[in-house]
C-alpha cells in the first residue's frame, strides 16, 4: 500500500511539547514564535523533518499557523479544516482561530502588548508574509524578529531531511528540454535587465531542468532551489550526493552546488538579483539586502509557463485519466457489488480504490491520501481515515472519496459521492445542487483576461439559490507528474491569475453537513481555445473547458426535476463519452456495469 493507516497526530503530546517551547521562547527573551505549516521550499506538502505544526499540535492539515505566546497559543486554519482542526487538537492549549477571517497580525494585537518581539524562522516565511504582518503591527510597536528555528531546538527526535537521489524526467513525457526551458526563461531575463532569478519552489525546480525527487510523499518533487542566469546558465542547489545521478543529465550549463552554498553563491552575482516575494524565503532577500545587492521583485519565472501544459504534457494527462479512469470504474463496480454495507469500512474502501489503480503498471504512486469520508465523517473535507477513526460503513451513508495517481505521464484528482441504500431527499437535492455547479464551469466559456475568481460563483449559484455554499474554493490548479495541487491559476474568489490555453485545474464543488454528510465532485478539465462561434459572433478570444476526467456520476442521487435541459444533456453527453473511452478499458462485468451507469437520464 501507498497508503497507510496510522495517525500521526499526538495531541496528548500538545501540553508539554507547548510548555518547552515557551521556556525556549522565553530564554530568547522573546513573547512569542510563529510556527507555519511550510518548509525552506515554499510547497503546500512537507517532509517529515519539516511536520513542525504538527508535532507541535496534533494538526495535520495541508495549511495554517500557530503562534505561541506567553499564556495562549492561537492555531489559524481556513475552512477547510475547522472541524479537523478542533479534533486533533488539546483544547485546553490550543485555541483554534478562524483564518483568513482573522488575520495573524490582528489576532497579535490583540493579545500581545506594545513593544513585544515576536520570533520567527526567516527560512520557512516569505517577504510578502512578514511585510504585510509587521507594516499592520507598527500601529502596535510590536516587531517580529528573525531567529533560529525554536521547535527544532526542542524536537529531540525530528526525522532526518530526505536523501532519496533525484531522476530525470523523460523530454518525451516533458515536451521540451531543459535547455529549451532555460534559454527561453533567459531571454526573459535579459529583455528586463535582470542578471539572475532565485527559484525556490521545488516544482518550478523539478519542472525547469525535467527532474523529479522523492523527497515528499506522493507529489514527486525534489527538495532543491536553483539560481538562473540572463546567459542560460543555472545552479542547483541542493544536499550532497542527491543530484549525482542526473548530473550527464544536467549537462555543462548547470553547475550543482550543496544547499548551504546558496547565499554564497547570491552574493557573487554581478547585475540585477529577481526574487519572487511570494515564495522567496526572507532570509534570502535579508540576505541580498546586507550585501547591498540590487534586487528586483517578479513572479518566479517559472511558474505560469509550467502551468502551461504544453501539447506533450496534455496528451500525457489524457492518458493518465483514461488510466485513471478505468480504476475508477473497476472500483466503482466493485463497490456496487458488494452485498451489504456492514461489512465494509473506510480502510475497506480506500484499500480496494488503491488495489484497482495498482493494476496499471504506470503507476508511480497515489497523488495523496485518499479520502473516504463516510455519514459525518464526509463533513471533514480533508478526512483522512486512520486505524482509530476507521469508521463501519452503514445504510442510508453518503460516502465523498476523493483521490488521485501518480502516472509518469500525469498526474490525476477525482472525486465521487456515492450512495448506500436509498438517499433521503435532501440527499438528492444538494447532490444534484453541487453537480450543477460542476456543469456550469464544464460549460463555461469566457474572453480572455478572466480569472478564476470571476468563475468561482458559477459553480455555487445553484447552492445560493437554496441558502447553500461551501467553504472552499472551487479548483486549484494540478501539474503534470508533479504537484497534486499547482499555482498560481485556481477556481477560488480571491483568484487574480488570468486563465490561458493549458492551465488545469480541479473543478470541485461541494456541500458539507456538519454532523450528518458531505458531497463533493471533481473533475479535472483543461483550459482551451474555445471553438469557433457562428460567422459574425466572435468578437473576442474566447476560452472554455474541456474535460480530463471521466467516471460516472451517482445516478440514485440526481434529481432530474431539478435539472434543466442543458444539463441534462450535459450529463447525458458526458456519460456517453464516458463509455466510449473508459469502457474498452475495463473487463466485461466492469463493462456491463459501467453500460447501466451511463444511460441517458430521462425527463
Amino acid at each position: 500500500m501507498f497508503q497507510n493507516f496510522t495517525s500521526s497526530a499526538s495531541p496528548e503530546h500538545g501540553a508539554s511539547r507547548l510548555e518547552a517551547l515557551r521556556k525556549c521562547v522565553a530564554q530568547r527573551g522573546l513573547s512569542g514564535f510563529i510556527i507555519p505549516r511550510s518548509d525552506r521550499f515554499q510547497g503546500e506538502y512537507v517532509a517529515p523533518c519539516d511536520e513542525r505544526l504538527a508535532w507541535l499540535t496534533g494538526f495535520t492539515g495541508s495549511a495554517g499557523y500557530c503562534i505561541v505566546l506567553e499564556q495562549k497559543a492561537g492555531i489559524f486554519v481556513d475552512g477547510r479544516y475547522r472541524l479537523q482542526v478542533r479534533e486533533q487538537v488539546d483544547l485546553a492549549h490550543f485555541q483554534p482561530v478562524d483564518w483568513p477571517e482573522t488575520t495573524l497580525q490582528s489576532w497579535l494585537l490583540e493579545n500581545v502588548s506594545e513593544k513585544s518581539q515576536i520570533g520567527f524562522d526567516p527560512w520557512l516565511h516569505t517577504p510578502s508574509q512578514i511585510e504585510e504582518i509587521e507594516k499592520a503591527l507598527s500601529s502596535g510597536n510590536i516587531s517580529l524578529v528573525p531567529c533560529e528555528n525554536l521547535v527544532d531546538a526542542i524536537w529531540e527526535d525530528r526525522p532526518p531531511a530526505p536523501s532519496a537521489p533525484f531522476f530525470v524526467h523523460p523530454d518525451t513525457f516533458a515536451g521540451e528540454t531543459h535547455h529549451e526551458k532555460r534559454h527561453r526563461l533567459a531571454a526573459e531575463l535579459r529583455s528586463t535587465g535582470v542578471a539572475a532569478a532565485v527559484i525556490s519552489l521545488a516544482d518550478s525546480v523539478a519542472w525547469l531542468f525535467n527532474i523529479r525527487g522523492n523527497d515528499i510523499e506522493k507529489n514527486p518533487v525534489p527538495h532543491a532551489q536553483a539560481v538562473l542566469f540572463a546567459d542560460g546558465h543555472a545552479q542547483l542547489f541542493a544536499t550532497e550526493g542527491k543530484s549525482s545521478a542526473i548530473e550527464d543529465h544536467l549537462g555543462d550549463e548547470v553547475t550543482v552546488h550543496d544547499e548551504s552554498a546558496l547565499l554564497e553563491a547570491l552574493s557573487k552575482v554581478q547585475g540585477v538579483i529577481q526574487i519572487d516575494p511570494a515564495s522567496t524565503p526572507v532570509a534570502v532577500l535579508r540576505h541580498l539586502e546586507e550585501a547591498q545587492t540590487v534586487v528586483v521583485r517578479g513572479q518566479d519565472p517559472c511558474v505560469v509557463p509550467k502551468a502551461r501544459k504544453n501539447k506533450t504534457e496534455i496528451t500525457g494527462m489524457q492518458e493518465a485519466h483514461l488510466l485513471d479512469g478505468a480504476a475508477m470504474v473497476r472500483f466503482l463496480a466493485w463497490m456496487a457489488e458488494q452485498e451489504g454495507p456492514s461489512h465494509l469500512t473506510e480502510i475497506d474502501i480506500v484499500t480496494a480504490l488503491e488495489g484497482f489503480r495498482r493494476e496499471a503498471p504506470e503507476l508511480r504512486d497515489i497523488s495523496f491520501d485518499t479520502i473516504c469520508g463516510s455519514g459525518p465523517h464526509g463533513a471533514i473535507m480533508h478526512y483522512r481515515v486512520t486505524n482509530e477513526s476507521n469508521r463501519r460503513i452503514q445504510d442510508g451513508d453518503l460516502i465523498v472519496v476523493d483521490s488521485g495517481g501518480q502516472y509518469q505521464c500525469g498526474t490525476t484528482d477525482i472525486t465521487r459521492t456515492l450512495c448506500i441504500g436509498s438517499p433521503l431527499p435532501l440527499h438528492r437535492t444538494c447532490y444534484t445542487r453541487v453537480l450543477q455547479g460542476l456543469i456550469a464551469i464544464s460549460r463555461a466559456r469566457f474572453p480572455k483576461g478572466v480569472t478564476g475568481g470571476h468563475l468561482d460563483a458559477l459553480a455555487r449559484a445553484n447552492l445560493w439559490h437554496d441558502g447553500l455554499d461551501f467553504d472552499h474554493g472551487t479548483g486549484h490548479g494540478v501539474g503534470a507528474y508533479l504537484c497534486v495541487h499547482e499555482g498560481p491559476q485556481r477556481l477560488s474568489r480571491v483568484s487574480t491569475t488570468p486563465l490561458e490555453p493549458g492551465m488545469i485545474l480541479s473543478n470541485e464543488p461541494g456541500y458539507y453537513r456538519n454532523g450528518a454528510f458531505g458531497i463533493r465532485l471533481e473533475n479535472l478539465i483543461v483550459t482551451v481555445d474555445a471553438p469557433a462561434l457562428p460567422e459574425g459572433d466572435a468578437h473576442r478570444t474566447m476560452f472554455s473547458f474541456e474535460n480530463l476526467t471521466w467516471a460516472p456520476f451517482e445516478r440514485r442521487l440526481i434529481d432530474p426535476t431539478l435539472l434543466t435541459e442543458a444539463e441534462r444533456d450535459w450529463i447525458n453527453l458526458y456519460h456517453a463519452h464516458t463509455f466510449e473511452k473508459i469502457g474498452p478499458r475495463v473487463d466485461a462485468a466492469a463493462r456491463a456495469w459501467l453500460d447501466k451507469a451511463c444511460r441517458p437520464l430521462s425527463s
